[in-house]
């Protein structure tokens, strides 16, 4: 198969680091610095880092319509090739591990190795219901209200119960303050995107990281990832979908060993 002709590089992206090349896959309502930013000073030291925000996040400004998930994977190849990366690992969160894999099915050539963490390769029932509720919050604009459906949603229960009421508050603030212009149209996609399709054309080496207190994403759709790409690895992580509040030095250990085991 031919792979599609890149688009010119459009979305706003981050550069740092040097070495062998990763591109990052943000999750939605997010950015490249709200789901990565834990890991990036460990990501960074070996690694040339390429970060795409999807419209509505970051710098890139929002779409005034559906978003495309064969759009945000042409983007982030484009980006990371307009940045100096020809050949990369990619690593893509929640609904960014949808795009990576759309990219590395649509781009088998330049994805030398796939990390995905706490997605799936469809939305099922309860995220479907999830999304819906997400995106709709979002349309509200009130904050508050999208943050307190967000935080529990995206905790596990151990972590919501070791929070002091300062903490949660200051969490509450946090959720409401980075959620990402573009969400509903990043939640929407969420609540569609469907990649089974795409899981016997990956080739590349393939580590995928299960969250396994997640309540958005179900753990039992982590494992048909697993099931559905040839030869894929699975870890796992004691963690709810923010993997990158509770567990970020793990998840951090998990991705790099993968890496320099397949040297990306």
């Amino acid at each position: 198969m031919t792979s599609p002709t890149l688009p010119e590089a459009t979305y706003a992206r981050t550069r740092l680091g040097s070495g062998s090349g990763l591109v990052l896959a943000h999750g939605a309502g997010s950015s490249v610095d709200n789901t990565w930013g834990p890991l990036l000073d460990g990501l960074t030291a070996g690694h040339t880092v390429v970060g795409v925000d999807y419209p509505g996040s970051g710098g890139t400004p929002r779409s005034p319509g559906p978003l495309s998930l064969d759009d945000l994977a042409d983007q982030l190849v484009a980006g990371a090739e307009a940045e100096g990366l020809r050949t990369f690992a990619l690593a893509g969160y929640s609904l960014g591990g949808l795009v990576a894999m759309r990219a590395a099915a649509r781009h088998p050539e330049r994805v030398t190795v796939l990390v995905l963490t706490a997605t799936m390769p469809y939305r099922d029932t309860p995220l479907a219901l999830k999304t819906s509720v997400w995106r709709q919050l979002a349309e509200l604009g009130n904050r508050r209200l999208l943050a307190e459906f967000l935080l529990p949603v995206g905790s596990s229960p151990r972590a919501l119960d070791s929070y002091t009421d300062d903490q949660i508050r200051d969490a509450l603030a946090f959720a409401g303050d980075s959620a990402a212009d573009g969400t509903p149209e990043q939640a929407e996609l969420a609540g569609r995107a469907d990649v089974r399709g795409d899981l016997a054309s990956i080739k590349a080496p393939t580590l995928v990281i299960s969250t396994t207190a997640d309540q958005l994403v179900r753990p039992v759709l982590h494992q048909q990832l697993v099931t559905g790409i040839t030869g894929a690895e699975r870890a796992e992580i004691d963690a709810g979908h923010l993997v990158m509040v509770e567990r970020p030095r793990e998840w951090l250990q998990l991705i790099t060993a993968f890496l320099d085991r397949h040297h990306a």
